[in-house]
C-alpha cells in the first residue's frame, strides 16, 4: 500500500503573507475577492467615521465674521458715532448736549484706564468678561460721536477748509491707530485724541458758562485739558508702575495735544466757538422796512447762470458807476453773552500784489438777542469796487476769522433798468424768504367798516 504524505502545512495564524495583498507572480483569479489594503494604514474603527466636530452656534458665526473685518467693523462703528451727532447733534448751548459730551468723555476715560489694567493676555474680572469683547467698538463709537461734534461745531463758526482740515487730521489718526507700527506703541493715538476732545468740549463749554470768547478762555481749556491728562497719569501709575512707558503712551501723546491746540488757536486755526454766522450773502441793496424785517434786493440771473442758484444774492455782482455791495449777515451766539464787536473786511484780489486789503476795515457792535436766527448786519466797502475777484472776510475782534464770502464784480454797461428780486429776512427765520411767500403768512387785512345807511323815513 502506498502511503501519501500530504505536504507540510502551517497554522492560518502562524502565516507570513499579509492578509489582502495579492500574491505574487500574477494577476488574481477570477471571482477573487479580495481587499487592497494601502501599506501602513490602520484599522479604522467604524465610530470613527462620524464627524465630532461642533455645530458652530450663531454666536460663534458672528464673531468669525467680526475678526475676518476688524478693521471695517472699527470704521463702521466711528462713522456710526459721527452719522449719530450729525442727526442729533443740537445747539452748542444746549445744556443736554453738555450733559452727553461729558458722559461720553468719562466712558471714553474709563476705557481707556481698564484697557491698560488689563492688557491683551490679562484676564478682565467676570462681571466684565462679557462685554469686554466689544471694548474697541466702544472707543471707536465715542471717539466718533465726540470727534464728529466738535467738528461740526468748528464747521459752524469757521469758512474755508479748516474745519475740513481739522476732521481729516482727525481721521489720520484713527487710520495711524489702526497700523501696526503705531499699535506697538500701545494708546499712544487713543490718549492723544482723547486729550483733544477734553479741550475741545471746555472750549465749547466755557464761552457758553461765561458769555465771552477770548484768548484766556480757549487758554482756560487747555489747563483743564493737562489737568485731565495729569489725573489719567495718576491712576495708571498705580497698575503700571513703569514710569518711563507711561511717559511715552500717555504724558507724551497728551500733553503734546495741548500744545498743538494751544498753538493752533494762536496762529488762528481754530475758530472762536460758539459765535456763528448763519447766513451771509451779497446785494445790491438792504433795507430795514419794519422791527425785525429787512428787504434783500439782488438781481435776477439768466436762466443760463445755473451756478448762481447756490449764490446768496449777487456774488456776480453787475456794477454801476456809485454802486457799491452790501454785505448781509447773520450771527448767532448764546443767551446772556455779553455783547462783543466783529470786524468785515473787504479784499481786492489785484493782479501784480494778489489778495490786498481794502483799509483796515470796519468794527460792527453786535449782541446775543436771545434768538435761534441770530443778530443781523450789513456793511459796504465804502467805494464803488473796480471790475475783478473778491472776498469779504467777518473775523473777531482778536483776529480769528468767523466767515468768508467770495463774489465777482463786473462792470454793468447797460442802461435798462434791472431786473430785481426781493428776499426778506425775518427774526426767527435763518434764510431769507422770497418777497411772495413772506406775503402770504401776513394776516390779511382787516376790511374797514361800512358806513351805517340812515334809517328810511316812514311813508307820509
Amino acid at each position: 500500500m502506498l502511503t501519501v504524505t500530504p505536504p507540510e502545512s502551517k497554522p492560518q495564524d502562524a502565516s507570513t503573507e499579509v492578509p489582502g495583498v495579492p500574491v505574487e507572480g500574477g494577476p488574481l483569479p477570477p471571482g477573487a475577492n479580495v481587499a487592497v489594503a494601502t501599506p501602513g494604514a490602520g484599522v479604522v474603527d467604524p465610530d470613527d467615521l462620524v464627524s465630532t466636530e461642533k455645530t458652530p452656534t450663531l454666536v460663534d458665526r458672528v464673531q468669525a465674521f467680526r475678526a475676518k473685518y476688524e478693521r471695517q467693523e472699527m470704521a463702521l462703528f466711528f462713522f456710526a458715532g459721527f452719522l449719530y451727532d450729525v442727526l442729533t447733534l443740537s445747539p452748542v448751548d444746549d445744556a443736554l448736549t453738555e450733559v452727553q459730551n461729558f458722559v461720553y468723555l468719562a466712558i471714553l476715560a474709563g476705557l481707556l484706564v481698564l484697557e491698560q489694567r488689563y492688557p491683551e493676555g490679562v484676564e478682565p474680572p467676570k462681571w466684565l468678561g462679557k462685554v469686554w469683547r466689544f471694548r474697541e467698538d466702544a472707543l471707536h463709537f465715542f471717539m466718533g460721536s465726540l470727534l464728529s461734534a466738535f467738528t461740526l461745531f468748528l464747521f459752524k463758526s469757521s469758512s474755508g477748509f479748516t474745519p475740513l482740515l481739522f476732521m481729516a487730521g482727525m481721521f489720520g489718526l484713527l487710520v495711524a491707530n489702526e497700523l501696526p507700527r503705531f499699535r506697538q506703541l500701545g494708546p499712544v493715538i487713543r490718549v492723544a485724541i482723547f486729550s483733544l476732545c477734553v479741550t475741545l468740549y471746555f472750549a465749547s463749554l466755557l464761552p457758553v458758562l461765561f458769555g465771552r470768547v477770548g484768548w484766556w478762555i480757549f487758554t482756560l481749556s487747555v489747563v483743564l485739558g493737562c489737568g485731565s491728562v495729569y489725573g489719567l497719569l495718576r491712576v495708571l501709575k498705580r497698575w503700571r508702575p513703569d514710569e518711563k512707558a507711561l511717559l511715552r503712551t500717555v504724558a507724551v501723546p497728551g500733553f503734546g495735544a495741548q500744545a498743538v491746540l494751544l498753538g493752533c488757536y494762536f496762529l488762528g486755526v481754530i475758530p472762536p466757538v460758539p459765535l456763528a454766522v448763519q447766513y451771509s450773502g451779497i446785494y445790491h441793496q438792504v433795507k430795514r422796512v419794519s422791527p425785525g424785517v429787512y428787504h434783500l434786493t439782488s438781481e435776477v440771473q439768466p436762466w443760463w447762470k445755473v451756478w448762481t442758484a447756490f449764490h446768496h444774492g449777487d456774488q456776480d455782482f453787475m456794477v454801476r458807476p456809485g454802486e457799491q455791495p452790501m454785505y448781509f449777515f447773520r450771527i448767532f451766539a448764546p443767551k446772556g453773552f455779553e455783547p462783543y464787536r466783529v470786524r468785515v473786511r473787504w479784499y481786492f484780489d489785484h493782479p501784480e500784489k494778489g489778495w490786498t486789503a481794502l483799509g483796515k476795515g470796519f468794527l460792527a457792535s453786535v449782541s446775543s438777542n436771545g434768538s435761534e436766527g441770530g443778530y443781523r448786519y450789513y456793511a459796504q466797502p465804502g467805494t464803488t469796487p473796480k471790475p475783478g475777484d473778491w472776498r469779504v472776510v467777518l473775523e473777531t475782534e482778536a483776529g480769528h476769522e468767523i466767515n468768508r464770502l467770495n463774489f465777482t464784480v463786473t462792470e454793468d454797461t447797460r442802461t435798462e433798468p434791472r431786473e430785481e428780486k426781493v428776499d426778506v429776512s425775518v427774526l426767527k427765520v435763518t434764510k431769507p424768504i422770497s418777497l411772495e411767500d413772506w406775503q402770504k403768512l401776513q394776516p390779511a387785512p382787516v376790511a374797514a367798516a361800512a358806513a351805517p345807511t340812515p334809517a328810511t323815513a316812514p311813508a307820509p
